[in-house]
């Protein structure tokens, strides 16, 4: 019988014992928590705000602290839904983005609005409608950077109460109605063509541009040959000018030489005479027709004629040249 009993008080104690290490596991469980890193716990005491718990071992008091709320301080991204907009020219635009949002005060998130996410997200689709309200359809498809800073901004004004930062918001997608896009479509194609068109009849003008100033180039180029062509032929003609001048002053001179020595002026009168009928002969043979003076029948007076006129003009050249010894001549 109390071998029975002790047996009976021995489980009964080890079952007091277990209760008792449990009780003390889940008390000690209580009291000690372990916050992640980049979290931030809110602890209330009997109801009230106490502290926020920083990332690692706290130890909290049983039966007296709870956690109230669990934040992640880390960046959250959040997609807005897509929603309808009207723009200032009665355009319905169909809008949605993504929002990131990081808790910097868990206290103001915790306090300042029941559910600071999703106000914030909804206060973005509302500023968006307002940003679009205030562009055209055009100006509201290509201000996608203004528009993610207006609305960026607004939530972060707002959601400073909620101890929440706005990083960045970022539009998804625009997207106007089908006709609209249909009338967009034709819209481009028909400025494509029109630029086209532009560029095309600028080459052609650039061309007939090109064209004609190297046809000017061209005259100008061909007026300058002709002109140093023109000029070279007339130096070259002066210059046969001058050297057959030249060639007969010095045949003049010489036959003037010729003509002072003895029998000079005989040799003279023969050549004449000879070159007289050499011409006369020739002028016929040339031509059917030709004009021959009155008197052709004393072509022997006419000679005669022409040696009278060398012979005097052979006196003259005599007494113009200086005597062989280099003195001047006297006068008679």
């Amino acid at each position: 019988m109390s071998t029975e009993f002790l047996t009976i008080e021995f489980v009964t104690s080890l079952i007091t014992l277990f209760l008792l290490l449990l009780f003390g596991f889940a008390m000690l469980r209580s009291a000690m928590r372990i916050v992640p890193q980049q979290n931030a716990w809110i602890v209330e005491r009997l109801g009230r705000f106490h502290r926020a718990l920083s990332p690692g071992l706290n130890v909290l008091v049983p039966f007296m602290d709870r956690i109230a709320y669990r934040f992640d301080l880390r960046e959250v991204p959040s997609e807005v839904p897509a929603q309808v907009c009207i723009s200032l020219d009665n355009t319905t635009l169909t809008v949605d983005g993504f929002l990131y949002l990081q808790i910097t005060d868990p206290v103001k998130a915790a306090y300042g609005s029941s559910n600071p996410m999703n106000a914030a997200m909804q206060l973005a689709q509302t500023s968006m409608r307002s940003e679009i309200g205030k562009l055209h359809l055009d100006q509201a498809l290509s201000s996608r950077q203004m528009l993610n800073t207006a609305v960026a901004a607004a939530v972060e004004e707002a959601a400073v109460n909620w101890g929440i930062k706005v990083l960045r918001y970022e539009i998804k997608d625009i997207t106007p109605p089908q006709a609209i896009l249909h009338a967009m479509e034709l819209q481009i194609t028909a400025e494509r063509e029109k630029r086209a068109m532009i560029f095309k009849s600028e080459g052609e003008r650039q061309q007939q541009i090109n064209t004609s100033e190297g046809q000017r180039q061209r005259e100008i180029n061909l007026a300058d040959g002709r002109k140093q062509a023109e000029i070279l032929r007339a130096e070259g003609e002066a210059k046969a000018i001058e050297l057959v001048a030249a060639a007969t002053a010095d045949a003049i001179r010489a036959i003037a030489t010729a003509a002072v020595v003895d029998g000079g002026i005989e040799a003279v009168q023969m050549q004449l005479a000879k070159d007289f009928i050499d011409k006369w002969g020739n002028l016929a043979k040339q031509g059917t027709t030709m004009i021959v003076p009155a008197d052709l029948g004393n072509i022997g007076g006419m000679v005669g004629t022409a040696l009278q006129i060398v012979k005097g003009n052979s006196g003259a050249a005599h007494m113009a040249l200086p005597p062989s010894d280099g003195s001047m001549p006297q006068a008679g």
